[in-house]
């Protein structure tokens, strides 16, 4: 399943659609693996990138939560360090964001000509880009789309991808609606295949977390393996139960919910097992029985699903279409048989007489090959047919 998370990120944008977008949704609260899943899935991306086999040529790294060298080590022990200065580059947002250090050490050096030229927000190093002004959302919006257009050059048509490592930083720096115009316009430019996104969840009300999820195009839950409730006894007598956090820490459960192009969506479960630097997603499993944890089926309050018992009492009904005959032949009037095979109830003498002229019209038209149909009007108060237009009168 997050096999299929990855194949959409490395095909990128369809023709007619906007570039994909990935959201991990964690909660620190219950588990703290959501940093390894996105780098499970930046690990992956990153793969494809050098492979040539996705779409993009290069990726942008929007850092909030690590250093720039932190993801070079990331990818050079996964092997994925031929040539990276030429397809990966770091915005650093987490050194200097808001310029402050660049203030102090501008304070302490003596004001030249020189020193007063350097004011800029970002400064290029080698494989990353030290960003200084995170409140500015269309300043950071350039910044990215000028370090991707580093990477890809004057190719024809060729693009790169986004990931930021963390949304929750930046939301303290930005408004939502600035947040939501950010991925929004990253998901509409032309130089964009794919986005990567991950979020605190716990740290955000229900409104922001439901806007992100609905500006994706899948979104991964990160869950706990063994959940403890709050009113549990355990949680009462002990504040902390260190064999569910030890769990917690080890395994989990990955939840993805995509959305297809025809409006559906499909929602998928499978656990993950933390080991070292990498991740290991594998089916759903209870005792012996594999659940492969795919449905289209919505989270309802009752069970959908039959016993066998349940089955059988079923099968015993007889329904109201079926011949209840107890054996014997079941005639049942259809229009075309005669009157003597038709059991009639009990009516008036003037529709009796109206069913019998129906009757043998039909008896005639099967004998002499040629039909007719007769018309008796139900009272004298019906008014015969007239090839006069009762609106004709109306001024239309």
């Amino acid at each position: 399943m997050a096999d299929s998370a990855c194949r959409k990120l490395r095909d990128g944008v369809l023709e007619g659609e906007l570039a994909p977008v990935l959201l991990i949704s964690d909660a620190n609260g219950n588990s703290i693996a959501g940093p390894s899943i996105f780098h499970y899935f930046v690990r992956s991306l990153a793969s494809n990138i050098t492979s040539s086999r996705s779409q993009a040529k290069g990726l942008v790294m929007v850092a909030y939560n690590r250093t720039p060298d932190f993801y070079m080590k990331l990818l050079t022990s996964a092997g994925l360090d031929r040539g990276l200065n030429s397809w990966f580059q770091v915005l650093d947002c987490f050194t200097d964001p808001l310029g402050w250090k660049k203030k102090v050490l501008d304070n302490l050096k003596p004001h030249n000509s020189e020193t007063s030229e350097i004011q800029q927000e970002q400064v290029t190093h080698a494989g990353f880009t030290v960003y200084r002004d995170v409140g500015n959302v269309d300043g950071l919006m350039s910044a990215i789309i000028s370090s991707g257009g580093g990477l890809i050059g004057n190719q024809c048509k060729a693009r790169f991808s986004v990931a930021i490592d963390l949304v929750s930083i930046m939301m303290r720096h930005l408004s939502l609606p600035s947040v939501a115009s950010l991925i929004n316009n990253l998901r509409c430019h032309d130089q964009i295949s794919c986005v990567l996104l991950l979020i605190h969840s716990d740290v955000h009300n229900l409104r922001t977390s439901m806007a992100l999820e609905y500006m994706s195009t899948m979104v991964a839950f990160i869950e706990p393996i063994a959940p403890l409730p709050r009113d549990s006894p355990e949680l009462k007598s002990h504040p902390y139960n260190l064999a569910a956090l030890e769990e917690n820490l080890k395994r989990g459960r990955f939840r993805l919910r995509m959305k297809r192009r025809n409006g559906r969506v499909q929602e998928q479960i499978e656990e993950f097992m933390l080991e070292q630097a990498d991740v290991k997603f594998s089916p759903i499993t209870h005792g012996n029985l594999v659940l492969r944890g795919s449905s289209n089926i919505p989270q309802v309050q009752f069970n959908l699903q039959l016993t066998e018992r349940e089955r059988q009492d079923r099968a015993k009904v007889t329904l109201p279409f079926e011949h209840q005959g107890n054996g014997k032949e079941i005639h049942i009037y259809d229009g075309r048989k005669g009157s003597t095979e038709w059991k009639a109830s009990p009516v008036s003498d003037s529709q009796e007489a109206t069913r019998n002229s129906v009757i043998a019209s039909s008896v005639t038209s099967k004998e002499g090959g040629r039909g007719e149909i007769h018309y008796v009007r139900d009272s004298d108060d019906e008014a015969p047919d007239s090839d006069e237009d009762p609106d004709d009168d109306l001024d239309i």
